[in-house]
Order: structure tokens, then sequence, then C-alpha cells
């Protein structure tokens, strides 16, 4: 009889626990002997390592003598301690972002895909190490990036459908049904009161702490105070339905519409800013996404068209149609200014310049899997991803390959998608 899955797991974690004891075992000395052979971006990995190996980095100096050589400058490196930090943080992000793009766009591409759930979940978001899905069945699961093992459940209220959600550090907040509804990650769960937390029905969500906005049918935009459980304010966003809704961080709310255009309205004026208009007919909007480091908006649209304009001067930059069909989903790593990741019908994981919509790479699943490995809920796939070579007709890819992609996360080299499937799958670059 084959082990089961909490006994893989106990060995699991007393691996981990065995490897961080051996890692604390070595002296100082001998770390940093074994790091001055480290290239710069592995350094700069091995100081996320643990607290340990960050501390000898950081004080060895190593990282700032490679900078200090990267721009043949040590002495005014080293002796202007404050514009070096600030230098050193600026020149560390633009590196990682740097071999994200690069990863996306020509990297190695591993698959892990593990079941998720009993029935097919179309929704997910990723961030701080973890994977929250659901949508679906009543449940919604946090996983573990790192071990894929499932570390909490939520449970939806048995009588209302979960419609969208999202999370942070202590909590998810969830639109179910009419209602707003906040799970703690200590297990509790609350329901806005039925006064203040009923609405017209939601289609949509976006969470920014302390408010929750919720897109609405009858074309208004509603705020929702999550400390108080009090709905604040009410925005008319435009006449028909809001299907999607992004938010900005200078107090702007992004509604789409079936018809393909934006709204663009003040949360604290109540007052509509902006329409956002394609140049060519794109179909209505299906998603939408925000870059509050280069100003930009992101659409997908029902007719397969990926379009961006400028928040500043609210003009249209670009449309790129990368699908035949509905795109579902738009996204971009924080403080990434250089690639988005598409995902829809077809089933193609797509990678665009954020200024140009030129499509950099086009990615599949390969068919078979490599390996696998049990955890709680079943089996974890290993499989191989494919790239796509230009003009490449996508009907001559067998479907089982490209599952459309309901939902799309992206992480440092990393993007998970959701099927509207019972999988989970996880997308690794490596550069």
């Amino acid at each position: 009889m084959g082990p089961t899955p909490s006994s893989a797991n106990d060995r699991s974690e007393r691996k981990k626990r065995n490897a961080k004891t051996s890692i604390q075992s070595l002296e100082p000395d001998t770390l940093c002997i074994i790091f001055t052979l480290l290239d710069f971006f592995d350094l700069v990995r091995c100081s996320a390592v643990c607290k340990y190996w960050n501390t000898i980095i950081n004080k060895s100096k190593l990282l700032r003598e490679f900078y200090a050589k990267q721009k043949q400058n040590s002495t005014d490196f080293s002796n202007k301690s404050t514009c070096s930090e600030t230098s050193l943080k600026t020149y560390l992000e633009e590196l990682a972002m740097e071999h994200h793009r690069f990863s996306l766009q020509e990297g190695l591409i591993n698959i892990d895909q593990w079941k998720g759930h009993s029935v097919g979940f179309n929704q997910c978001r990723m961030k701080m190490g973890l994977i929250l899905t659901g949508k679906g069945d009543k449940v919604m699961r946090l996983w573990s990036l790192e071990s894929y093992k499932c570390v909490e459940e939520y449970a939806v209220p048995d009588t209302v459908p979960l419609v969208d959600f999202d999370f942070d550090e202590s909590k998810i907040v969830g639109l179910v049904g009419t209602r707003i509804c906040i799970w703690r990650r200590n297990g509790k769960r609350s329901i806005f009161p039925s006064n203040e937390g009923t609405f017209v029905k939601g289609s949509c969500m976006r969470y920014n702490d302390p408010e929750a906005v919720v897109g609405c049918e009858d074309g208004t935009a509603r705020l929702f105070d999550m400390y108080s459980r009090k709905c604040s304010r009410i925005i008319r966003m435009r006449a028909g339905p809001v299907t999607c809704l992004c938010l900005s961080d200078d107090q702007l709310i992004l509604s789409g519409s079936s018809l393909g255009s934006i709204t663009v309205s003040g949360i604290l004026s109540d007052q509509q800013v902006a329409t956002l208009r394609s140049r060519i007919t794109i179909g209505g909007i299906k998603t939408l996404c925000y870059n509050a480091c280069s100003h930009l908006v992101f659409a997908g649209s029902t007719s397969g068209y990926t379009s961006c304009w400028d928040l500043r001067t609210m003009r249209s930059l670009w449309e790129t149609r990368v699908s035949p069909n509905v795109v579902y989903s738009v996204q971009h790593l924080r403080s990434d200014k250089s690639t988005l990741v598409v995902g829809g019908i077809d089933g193609v994981l797509r990678t665009l310049d954020q200024n140009t919509g030129q499509v950099l790479a086009s990615c599949v699943m390969e068919g078979n899997a490599l390996s696998s490995s049990q955890n709680t809920y079943g089996a974890t796939e290993k499989r191989k991803g494919r790239r796509l070579s230009e003009g490449m007709p996508i009907d001559s890819i067998p479907k089982s390959a490209r599952p459309p992609i309901t939902c799309l996360a992206v992480g440092m080299k990393k993007v998970v998608t959701a099927h509207n499937g019972r999988h989970i799958r996880l997308w690794k670059f490596n550069s």
C-alpha cells in the first residue's frame, strides 16, 4: 500500500527542517566564499532564501560591490550610502523585471498541474506566495505556491452563488449573490448586514483595503467600507450593466461595458471623468487591468482584441487582435512596465509588449505528463510547455492542450491559470 498524503506531507516538512538546519550550520566565512562565486542575479536570489543568508550577504556588502562594478564607480558608490541604497534598490528591481520579461518571452516552460476542486472552477488570484481558487463549487481554497498544499478552505453560503473574490494578508473578500462576505484567515466568516449589504445584482468586484467596489447590472458602482460594513457611496457609471472593473491609485474607478467603451469616474466626486473608446470596433469589454507604474489601462474584449489607453491623456495607444474570440483575462506583474499576459477562449497563453501591443510569445501545454506525485487532492503532474511559431494555425493544436483560459494571475517568472475545469495550472518560465 502506498504512502498516504499526510505521511508524504510529514516527510516533506522534515526535509525542509533538515535543509534549514544544514543551511544555518555553515559558517559565515564559508558562505561568503561560496557567494563570491555567484553572478549578480543568483546572489540576489540567495539573499531571499532566508534571514541568515540575507544578513550575511548584506553585511559582506557583496551586492553593493557587484553593483559598483556594474557602474564602474566603486569609490563614489561606497561613499554615498543613502544614494547607493536607493540606486541598488532601483537596479535590483530593473534587473528582476528584465529577467521576468526574458523568461516570459524566451525561457523554457515547465508546467505543474494538480486537481484543486471537485467540479470546474474559473477564478484564481496569486500573491504573497499563495494562490486562491474558486467559483464553481461551494468552496474557495488557498494553496501554497511552494508545496501546492491546500492551507485553508472557505465555505460559500449554500443559498447564494460566489460571483467574485480577492484576498490580502488577513482576509478573503467575496461578492456572494447580492452581498459582500468576509472570511477571516482564522476561519471566521461574516456577511454584511442585509440593510447595508444588499444591492442590485453584482457582476464583478474589486477590492483595495479598506474598500470593496462592486459593479452592478443597473450600471452603478457601489463602494463598501470593510470596517464600518456600510455602503459609503453609489456612483452612476453608465446606462447599461457594468461588465468589469479596475481601480487606479488616484481615486478613479474604471468600468467596462458590453458596447466596447470604458467609463472613468472619480470615487470622491461621483463625477464621470472621461469615456475611453477604441479607434476600431473591438466588441464588449470583458476584462480590465491598470498599471500604476505606467498609468496604462489594458482591456480584453469579446471579439479577441487587447487594447491600451494612457490614463494621463485618456488616449488610445494600440489595439491588437490576439485571438479569434473572447479574451477573458489580462494581467501583469506589479512594477513591470514591459510585459502583459493574456488568456482567452482559444486556450493560448500570450505575452504582449505593454507599450506596443506586439505579441512576444504564444504558449500551450505539451500533451504527455513527464511525471506525477501525490498530494491531498490527487496527483500533481509535471509537464512541458511549448512556444508556437508565428503564424501557426491555432486549430491545428488539439483542444486538450489548450482548454479555455478563464482567468490568470502573474507572479515573478510564473503564471497561474484557471480553465473552468478541476485542475490548477502553474506555468513556470525559466531563463
